[in-house]
């Protein structure tokens, strides 16, 4: 299959483009897309035989449930069949933006999109290219992460294209994602909100609004009750090591373990934070990646991904990367840092 890469305006998309890309996922094709999280691999959520397509173009698990996207709210109330209040607080205080939320599904939601499940994923997108296509194509949206499943999720229409270039039609790039890690997806179907994938909305912002918030843990046997929740995801092709404690021992150990690299004759890349730095260069790995300030976490999310895709790039044998302090972001960062690494933590 031939890919057509457009180039969008991020934020005012030409009416042609998204035209030339509603048509494709009117007629059951895929389309990638930019939202302000990562970019998604789209299609019309009411056709079940398109959303298998995105699967197959994946390599993605079919008991690994979609997102459904929405631009406004009669688009939703299709789609579910009860609202109840914390939904509904959830809404007007997050929406647009990086909140999913499950709620008991209605039945024009195909069972392919939500697993087999009674609860369907729904969220509307902030980012303008993600909406303005929505509304351009009239219908719900079905799209995960445009990435090969099990790798780095693609903040950039480079990283796109690298995995789905030949894979499907089009690919909308508006460039770089503003938060750089997916929707926090919280189950709201009933009783206590349960946050089941830690993202762009962290619990503190969650509470601040509905009072008290669970977190779920998910089991290794049971089906994800959402996306993200079971199977490995994030995963360089180099072996990975997450590093979680002092700085000052941090250092000191990737400094340790990067001259054990060498003496293996690996190539080495270090993921750390700008404070951290300084202390590495000299320590001279093949790659040195700065995630951003510890002070900002929102420009350490940003450049997760983009860190993990450059160390595949680089062929990197051996990624040292840097933990940050849990609460507020800092917990989706971590969740997806220690994902990356699997069972390979540090704690110093």
């Amino acid at each position: 299959m031939q890919t057509k890469r457009s180039y969008i305006d991020g934020r005012h998309p030409e009416a042609e483009l998204l035209k030339e890309a509603a048509e494709l996922l009117r007629a059951g094709e895929l389309v990638a897309f930019p939202t302000e999280t990562v970019y998604g691999l789209g299609a019309n959520a009411l056709d079940a035989s398109a959303c298998v397509k995105i699967f197959e173009a994946k390599g993605r698990p079919q008991d690994n449930p979609l997102i459904v996207h929405v631009c406004n709210r009669a688009m939703a109330d299709n789609l579910v069949a009860n609202w109840t209040p914390e939904a509904e607080l959830c809404v007007q205080h997050f929406w647009p933006g990086p909140l999913t939320l499950v709620m008991p599904k209605t039945s024009k939601v195909p069972e392919v999109v939500t697993a087999g499940l009674d609860n369907v994923a729904i969220r509307m997108p902030s980012h303008p290219v993600a909406l303005r296509l929505i509304e351009e194509t009239g219908l719900p949206i079905a799209a995960p992460s445009a990435n090969l499943s099990g790798k780095p999720s693609p903040t950039s229409g480079s990283h796109v294209w690298r995995d789905m270039k030949g894979k499907i039609p089009l690919i909308l790039d508006a460039g770089a994602c503003l938060v750089g890690v997916e929707s926090t997806v919280l189950d709201v179907s009933g009783g206590i909100p349960t946050i089941l994938r830690p993202g762009g909305i962290s619990r503190e912002q969650l509470e601040a609004v509905l009072g008290e918030v669970r977190v779920d843990t998910p089991s290794e046997t049971q089906a994800p009750k959402a996306p993200g929740m079971k199977y490995r995801h994030y995963a360089p092709r180099g072996e990975m090591i997450l590093m979680i404690g002092s700085s000052e021992r941090i250092i000191q150990r990737m400094g340790h373990e990067i001259q054990k690299g060498h003496a293996r004759l690996k190539k080495v890349g270090v993921l750390c934070s700008l404070e951290s730095a300084p202390f590495l260069h000299n320590q001279l790995p093949e790659l040195l990646f700065v995630l951003g300030s510890k002070n900002r976490p929102e420009e350490v999310a940003s450049n997760l991904f983009e860190g993990l895709r450059l160390c595949d790039e680089r062929g990197i044998d051996l990624i040292l990367a840097e933990g940050v302090e849990e609460g507020g972001l800092g917990t989706a960062i971590m969740n997806r840092l220690q994902k990356a690494a699997g069972k390979r933590v540090l704690y110093m």
